[in-house]
């Protein structure tokens, strides 16, 4: 049946505003070519939406032809403000952006483990609103969260988990209570990073992907023919909790120690590297984002002496039994590196096995900082304990994936709630 006349135009305005923002301003002209419509429907699109307040003229195109110059509309990106924020144990991170999503002001804290619950939920909420205050913004339309942790489908609450801060789950309630007009809503840390992978990074040509994090802990998020998957309990790519024969024991409900996670979560990942001779650059804290960056650095290092030497890579030197006893000599960085792809593998192995995605991503800081050499190594592994082809590729995004996938997950939400046909009343957010 074909579409009411209050139908068609309001597919044709969302069509419309969905070009504006992917494609950034554009003349009635182009809207037309764009979208197939004819000139007297798109005419009458671009008057409904100015009247709207959600687009305006923006300049004009200097196209050489005689006669004036066609007029540019764009979308009021100040019509809406959204803030993003990176909830992690030890600290947060914070961005607020235009209703098109461009980042008008960012900043982040650290918040100390001994800090009570209160004074870190205020010092997280004062963040926000001094980046708030410095983006220029009245107040926010929409609030993006990420954090560690469950969430619940049914509530759409960050669940209480052991070994994460109260302070995030009362970080909610707080925002919502003195940001009454936001829509807050919260999501898993990793879901987010894969978002914005599918979206800005690695994955962008990619329908179906694992992203495995690699941070202070572990973690994964499934993309499955485009959609986001999360499990009936929300608890989908928990995979810290993977059980891992040889470990000391097995995972428990309430602790992940025995699974995955103790095989791939930072301090495992220090420890491992300490055995191996490998040690953070001078003067730094040893760090699973430090030791890994180094180990890759003497790798490359090692490996473009060789070339310059005329040497086949070949040569490279391998790990020896005295390795271990070497600061960061090239085999012992190549035999950390090599151990520690042995056991992404693992779990690597297990989510292709069940999944097939086709394509693993090595995220987070630490995967970030493996780079090439360390998913090589994995995908190499990979190719040895399975059947199935498994492309295994790393971040582009690192860290910053959380922040930008929660930002695109307000914006959509932002944009759905005011770019919904029907009556839209010019209101300044």
């Amino acid at each position: 049946m074909p579409a009411s006349p209050s139908t068609a135009r309001a597919i044709n305005d969302r069509l419309a505003l969905d070009l504006l923002q992917q494609e950034g301003p554009l003349t009635a002209g182009q809207l037309k070519q764009l979208t197939g419509l004819s000139r007297p429907t798109v005419a009458d699109l671009v008057e409904r939406l100015t009247a709207a307040g959600l687009i305006a003229v923006v300049g004009e195109a200097g196209e050489q032809r005689r006669g004036p110059n066609a007029k540019v509309y764009g979308i009021v990106a100040d019509r809406a403000h959204l803030a993003a924020l990176d909830v992690r144990t030890e600290g947060v991170a914070v961005a607020v952006a235009d209703l098109v999503g461009r980042v008008l002001a960012e900043e982040s804290v650290p918040i100390g483990g001994d800090m009570g619950t209160g004074p870190a939920v205020e010092q997280a909420v004062a963040l926000v609103e001094r980046v708030v205050k410095e983006a220029g913004a009245d107040r926010l339309h929409t609030v993006g969260i990420g954090a560690p942790g469950l969430i619940d489908p049914a509530s759409g609450e960050l669940r209480d988990s052991s070994g994460l801060p109260e302070w995030h789950r009362r970080l909610v309630a707080a925002l919502q209570e003195r940001l009454p007009a936001a829509r807050v809503s919260v999501e898993n840390e990793t879901n987010l990073a894969a978002l914005a992978e599918q979206r800005d990074g690695v994955a962008r040509d990619r329908d179906t992907f694992v992203l495995l994090w690699l941070g202070h802990g572990t973690g994964a998020a499934v993309v499955l023919d485009g959609a986001l998957r999360r499990g009936a309990s929300g608890g989908t790519g928990e995979i810290g909790f993977l059980p891992v024969p040889g470990t000391a024991a097995l995972p428990s409900a309430t602790d992940c120690e025995g699974g995955f996670h103790s095989l791939a979560a930072a301090g495992a990942v220090v420890d491992l590297a300490a055995r191996c001779g490998v040690s953070a650059e001078p003067g730094q804290e040893p760090s699973a984002v430090g030791v890994v960056r180094a180990a890759v650095g003497v790798v490359r290092s090692a490996v473009r002496q060789v070339r310059e030497g005329g040497a086949e890579v070949g040569a490279f030197p391998s790990a020896s039994a005295t390795d271990a006893a070497q600061p960061v000599s090239g085999g012992g960085a190549a035999r950390f590196l090599d151990a520690l792809a042995d056991r992404l593998a693992v779990g690597v192995a297990s989510v292709v096995a069940i999944l097939d995605p086709g394509c693993v991503v090595l995220g987070g800081e630490v995967g970030r900082a493996g780079g090439d050499e360390l998913a090589a190594r994995v995908q190499d592994r990979i190719a040895r304990m399975t059947p199935l082809p498994t492309e295994v590729r790393t971040t582009t995004l690192g860290g910053g994936a959380v922040l930008r996938g929660a930002l695109l997950t307000a914006r959509d939400r932002a944009q759905e709630e005011l770019f919904t046909p029907g009556e839209r009343p010019v209101q300044r957010w």
